[in-house]
């Protein structure tokens, strides 16, 4: 297995967030990466650093996915911000477009209302290079796994799964796992992406709902009760060509294992009717019962059951880190993953 990081990933390192009116620390962090690093070492593996981070490539890649304006305001934003009386040195919304805007701003508090969905995705002076370095870290894989690999793993931080064609959430900016599946694109005319986060990817559900090319399947904690809220669903089905082509399987808040894996099996049912040619798997490990964000109540030996049930898809996979944040579990997890998947 080829594994990835570039550590320009760290570049992006937001101190705080806002979570049910409290300023608190961050979860999402470098810390994270040195974390699954730990992980990885545990059982041998070895990342490697992409070649490049920017690159007219990945942007005519990341220009598939998103809107041209949207790009423009994660590169801009934050030296226009700075240029207001009394600004912050962080991007941070304070106004949002609720019921659906009809007009789009060019003032940057504006811009920063219509695109940061919510108070998850400060943007600092050296975000916007953190996170094309997570981007270039899930192209880097894809395009590994085109070159010969048949599996891939990208430590991609800031994860991406939130992030939809227009828009920033739940500390997601650029779709990396979205991106993978458009590099495979490239050589594959069916491209699968199976999400097993805690949360639902609704960014990655946004970005493919209307295309049957590529099929989304989401396994994640209920959004009745849970983030994203708005959006994950067993009736959003996809629309027009994507019809029958984006699955979703919400849990009750508190499942544990056998209840995630039961699902597992439904999901990879479904994906399995679509016949991919190659697998994203947006690889979460924050279903633990032990994360911050308290979700669902897996141990940790249920990612090397998951891990192992992956492996044996039996079609070319980049692995691509979406969730899993900090606590003494947290590069155990990825670690019994790996084991699972290697030993599948």
């Amino acid at each position: 297995m080829k594994l990835f990081y570039h550590p320009d990933q760290e570049r992006h390192a937001p101190a705080t967030f806002l979570v049910r009116g409290q300023q608190t620390s961050s979860p999402e962090g470098p810390v994270r990466a040195e974390l699954l690093r730990q992980g990885l070492d545990a059982v041998g593996l070895r990342l490697s650093a992409p070649e490049e981070v920017d690159s007219p490539r990945l942007r005519e890649r990341l220009a598939r996915i998103h809107t041209p304006r949207y790009l423009d305001f994660l590169e801009t934003v934050h030296s226009r911000w700075r240029e207001l009386p009394g600004a912050s040195d962080l991007v941070m919304p304070n106004i949002h477009p609720c019921g659906g805007g009809h007009h789009y701003p060019r003032h940057p508090v504006g811009q920063a209302g219509w695109h940061l969905h919510d108070m998850a995705c400060p943007i600092a002076a050296d975000s916007f290079n953190g996170i094309l370095a997570s981007a270039a870290t899930a192209q880097a894989a894809a395009e590994a796994l085109l070159g010969g690999h048949g599996t891939t793993y990208a430590l991609c931080r800031p994860p991406g799964h939130h992030a939809g064609p227009d828009r920033a959430g739940g500390f997601c900016f650029l779709n990396n796992s979205a991106l993978a599946a458009t590099v495979l694109r490239e050589h594959f005319s069916r491209v699968a992406i199976l999400d097993v986060d805690l949360h639902h990817g609704n960014g990655t559900q946004d970005i493919f709902y209307s295309r049957s090319d590529v099929w989304t399947g989401s396994l994640h904690a209920d959004p009745s009760e849970f983030y994203p809220f708005f959006w994950g669903g067993a009736n959003e089905e996809g629309m027009g060509d994507g019809l029958g082509c984006n699955v979703n399987l919400p849990l009750p808040l508190g499942s544990d294992g056998g209840a995630f894996l039961e699902a597992l099996e439904v999901l990879i049912a479904r994906m399995e009717a679509f016949r991919p040619e190659a697998v994203v798997i947006a690889l979460g490990l924050d279903a633990h019962r032990d994360d911050p964000l308290a979700g669902m109540t897996l141990e940790t030996e249920d990612f090397t059951a998951v891990g192992k049930r992956l492996s044996r898809l039996g079609q070319p996979t980049v692995l691509v880190q979406e969730g899993g944040y900090p606590t003494e579990h947290l590069g155990g997890n990825l670690a019994a993953f790996m084991k699972g998947f290697a030993g599948g």
